[in-house]
């Protein structure tokens, strides 16, 4: 039994990881941030997380050497209901990249209101994602993790699956102001983990939230359809995008750009998705999710 729990939790961050976590997270004396991270709190988190890591996504990364030093801004797509793709990312660049970093995830503005979770994410790291606190992150020299889909991708049904959805362009403009490399992130797999065939809109705005999916598991199976599935799931980090120019410039000029980041994402996307089987028996499933 002792070795099958070491198993599930991992084992413990080793002294010198938690040391690089601490010298790339810019703490003070007490060993905070003013938004709340505390290192030893997130190497601990990313403890008990790596066996979900490790053993259930069983998760493969390319490219990580991609990622510069100092501040950067990683852009991933987005999909599969809950926020297993930015703890994805977040467990690779503390457990595979040189040095490890804490990944500053830009979360939706109504995470705070979750009990217990929001506490554990802003623990490890995360900051409700307004532009004034992106900024200032950047020029703390963090590393930095948007979605310019927003919950517009984080809610996609299985039929629109890895189809980027419309992005942001803010992220953009920040990028501009503060110097800031974008690399963007191709996730493979985490859209499959929890393939939504249903949006219960009525259901979710009653309980204001900005999405409620159905999956051919949950709620039908109750807690065990919160599972999610076992699928293997790929991180492939791009080649730096570096912008130069005016933050203020026209709009036409910003989207041209955010454009720029899609169409390279999409085809890192595309090209993962030619390396990968096809899961027949979830295809047979996006009739449902048409609308």
């Amino acid at each position: 039994m002792p070795g099958l729990i070491q198993r599930l939790v991992g084992p413990p961050i080793s002294p010198e990881t938690l040391a690089a976590l601490k010298a790339t997270s810019a703490v003070n004396s007490a060993g905070y941030d003013p938004w709340g991270l505390n290192p030893e709190y997130a190497a601990e988190a990313t403890r008990y997380f790596s066996f979900l890591y490790r053993h259930w996504l069983r998760v493969e990364t390319h490219g990580l050497e991609n990622v510069p030093q100092g501040r950067v801004m990683l852009v991933p797509n987005h999909g599969g209901q809950l926020p297993l793709d930015g703890m994805m990312v977040g467990l690779a660049m503390a457990l595979e990249a040189s040095p490890p970093r804490v990944v500053r995830g830009m979360v939706e503005r109504w995470f705070p209101s979750l009990p217990f979770v929001s506490t554990l994410f802003v623990r490890c790291g995360q900051v409700v994602g307004d532009p004034e606190n992106c900024e200032a992150l950047l020029r703390r020299e963090q590393c930095i993790m948007v979605f310019p889909e927003g919950v517009r991708g984080s809610g996609k049904l299985w039929s629109e699956r890895y189809r980027l959805q419309e992005f942001g362009s803010g992220f953009v403009r920040i990028a501009l102001e503060t110097r800031t490399p974008i690399v963007p992130v191709a996730i493979i797999g985490c859209e499959e983990t929890y393939p939504a065939i249903y949006n219960a809109k009525t259901l979710a705005k009653l309980m204001d939230a900005p999405y409620l999916p159905v999956t051919p598991t949950w709620p039908l199976l109750g807690p065990l359809g919160a599972l999610p599935l076992p699928v293997k799931v790929q991180l492939y980090f791009g080649k730096p995008i570096l912008f130069s120019g005016d933050p203020d410039e026209p709009d036409e000029k910003t989207h041209a750009r955010v454009e720029q980041v899609k169409s390279t994402l999409q085809g890192m996307i595309d090209e993962g998705l030619r390396a990968r089987p096809r899961l027949k028996a979830l295809d047979r499933l996006a009739r449902w999710g048409r609308p």
